[in-house]
């Protein structure tokens, strides 16, 4: 299977569909598409059937910030999209969320972007549903440069900055600038220099994507969309088949503008030396409510080993001040180099 050769297009796809322009992309794009091979077996039968689908977005940083591993998913969004309700929504959850690492034996605890780098797309999509009880239907990985290149594709991003954002010799003041891809890609990497931690990454995160589906509006884009495709073809890797792709747009464009963001609200932890976000089991479920919603599922008690750990840690959830969190022995992992 040429894995490698799986490119931006469901991403950019789905940009396009929360802008309104389904049927413009879907006719610019048909040629494009049969240029990709593919013989991957699709996981999910949702999209041919039109009907309420979830995917998992992974943005893969490779090694930076002083990372031990390389390759774990520092951006994590579940993205739903249900074209009864025309309605997109995508649910960001922080890089250090403690999760269970779903098929990694014997059974274990980390933060939930390390599930990517120890069992790529299936333990990442395994423990993320797991994780916030709702069906994972797609994966969808990209390199964060393939950000750059998208914004740079729709001529920059108008931004507004509630701070300075400095990072990799790059800064943006706060205020209203418009930004090339670099300058955006620094914008929606930097975490440390954010009193709001990985919270405020996630926000700017949005805040960009937003902007370039403002921005995909614009029929000039639409057209010219196959030029980026070839551009950012190495970036991307999924398991939906070339099929779905190319009938993604054609059977959910009434989505439209639709689109809704949210975040999953957690609490800094110190585990064996190391800062970790832990949610609640109440926050767990409010996710897991909205998203399951979004599919039109019922909803369903969150009853996995997040939870179950958080019974033992009651004090930890009661008091603010405490950031002493018992994982029962199920958290091996201890970081060096001042990685954490």
């Amino acid at each position: 299977m040429k894995i490698l050769k799986r490119v931006l297009i469901v991403l950019l796809v789905l940009l396009v569909i929360l802008a309104g322009g389904g049927f413009a992309f879907y006719k610019a794009n048909t040629n494009a598409l049969k240029s990709i091979h593919n013989t991957q077996t699709s996981v999910s039968d949702r999209i041919d059937n039109a009907k309420p689908f979830s995917i998992l977005l992974l943005g893969a940083d490779t090694g930076t910030d002083g990372r031990i591993d390389r390759g774990n998913s520092d951006t994590i969004m579940v993205i739903t999209v249900n074209p009864k309700t025309k309605k997109a929504l995508m649910y960001s959850i922080p890089r250090d969320t403690l999760a269970e690492m779903v098929g990694k034996k014997p059974k274990s605890v980390e933060k939930i972007n390390a599930a990517y780098a120890i069992g790529s797309n299936k333990m990442a999509k395994a423990s993320v549903s797991a994780l916030l009880n709702v069906p994972i239907h797609y994966t969808v990985t990209i390199n964060m440069k393939a950000l750059e290149k998208t914004v740079d594709f729709v001529d920059g991003v108008t931004i507004k900055s509630p701070m300075k954002v400095s990072y990799d010799g790059i800064t943006v003041p706060k205020g209203t600038h418009h930004l090339n891809g670099k300058e955006a890609l620094t914008y929606a990497r930097m975490r440390y220099g954010d009193p709001r931690g990985d919270y405020g990454r996630q926000l700017r995160q949005q805040q960009v994507l937003q902007a370039v589906i403002s921005k995909l509006k614009q029929p000039k884009y639409l057209s010219k969309m196959p030029k980026l495709i070839s551009t950012v073809g190495p970036e991307v890797i999924t398991d939906m088949t070339d099929k779905q792709m190319n009938s993604l747009p054609f059977k959910y464009y009434s989505v439209g503008n639709n689109f809704e963001s949210k975040q999953i609200k957690e609490q800094t932890a110190w585990i064996n030396g190391s800062s970790y976000q832990v949610a609640s089991t109440a926050e767990l479920q409010k996710a897991s409510d909205t998203l399951r919603k979004s599919l039109d599922l019922p909803t369903s008690t969150v009853n996995n080993t997040e939870t179950k750990l958080n019974k033992y840690n009651k004090k930890f959830f009661s008091d603010p001040d405490d950031t002493d969190y018992d994982d029962r022995g199920l958290d091996t992992t201890y970081y060096t180099n001042n990685t954490y």
